[in-house]
């Protein structure tokens, strides 16, 4: 038998689309959307922060189109919140446990609800206990950004002692490659690029090189890299970046031949295997300072998230 509290509502407070196109044109605010029916390997959380991410935006231009849900769709792969009831083989958690993650254990698969939604469901192998120390604001902003971050430089064999070059490294996943190729992978140097009014935060994250992208092109620089994490779609300049036999990885595909095109596999055990990184401080969120916005302006939110300016996370909370 599921274990349950007895106050979970039917119908729950969703923003959805029924069509693909634009989402800032087509996300409504649904009142009355069935709360979701857990499996037994699932639990339900009353979601208290979301994260938004491009592919949310990506998705619901049709992407997915050949293996996504059927509408209406609530987008949001990243959650933090509470377990309200758990399906009979789940092991891991309770009601009452504080969790975060990445629900869509496969990104061109994903679930109808998603994370923009009073309640969300998700299987207990991609989730993982909050960190005590993060709020769930913080929490909600790391699933998706840390675990592509984690598996794009473990793609890549990157071993300590090496080389990387970041680009667009003060965005949701490059300010985590940064922090993490110095902090877990041990790499001997760090460049990054960002604007202008970012290197400072570059710095800060342990970047050892930060690179102004609109004074200087990173692919002329003199010194070369064993690997560049590419997360904005420049795959062909950073080819040009890397050693001899050094590699690329893209998250902003498609790459370019010998360049790889790399995709996430949300992992509730990665967030486990950095939770001592994340209870140290020594890699932390970084969250837009627009964040947190209300759940009434996640059109808003998602046309900010589009001009791709956003320092870090945008984050959704509170959430009712």
């Amino acid at each position: 038998m599921a274990a349950s509290t007895t106050s979970i509502p039917s119908h729950i407070k969703a923003w959805v689309y029924n069509e693909y196109g634009n989402i800032e044109e087509t996300l409504k605010l649904d009142p009355n959307i069935a709360t979701p029916q857990i499996k037994d390997d699932q639990v339900l959380i009353k979601v208290v922060a979301a994260a938004l991410n491009p592919v949310d935006y990506k998705r619901a231009l049709g992407l997915f189109k050949d293996t996504d849900s059927p509408f209406p769709t609530a987008p949001g792969y990243d959650v933090a919140g509470v377990v309200v009831k758990v399906g009979s083989k789940v092991k891991k958690f309770k009601v009452g446990d504080e969790v975060y993650g990445d629900i869509n254990e496969n990104a061109g698969n994903p679930k109808a609800i998603g994370t923009l939604a009073e309640y969300t469901s998700a299987e207990e192998k991609v989730l993982a206990h909050k960190p005590s120390n993060l709020s769930f604001i913080e929490a909600s902003s790391l699933p998706l950004a840390i675990i592509t971050a984690y598996q794009g430089i473990e793609r890549a064999q990157f071993s300590s002692g090496k080389s990387i070059l970041v680009l667009g490294g003060a965005g949701g996943v490059g300010s985590l490659v940064i922090q993490l190729a110095k902090q877990v992978f041990g790499a001997s140097k760090v460049a990054a690029t960002a604007s202008t009014g970012k290197l400072e935060l570059l710095r800060e994250l342990g970047a050892d090189l930060p690179i102004d992208y609109t004074k200087e092109n990173f692919e002329e620089l003199p010194e070369k890299f064993d690997f560049v994490y590419d997360t904005v779609g420049q795959s062909n300049r950073a080819l040009k970046a890397t050693k001899e036999g050094g590699q690329v990885i893209t998250i902003a595909g498609p790459a370019s031949p010998p360049a790889i095109w790399f995709f996430l596999h949300s992992d509730g055990a990665v967030l486990d295997k950095l939770k001592p990184y994340l209870d140290s401080g020594k890699v932390k969120p970084v969250l837009d300072p627009k964040s947190p916005l209300p759940f009434s302006k996640a059109i808003e939110a998602f046309s900010y998230l589009k001009t791709n300016r956003a320092t870090g996370k945008v984050v959704i909370h509170p959430i009712p």
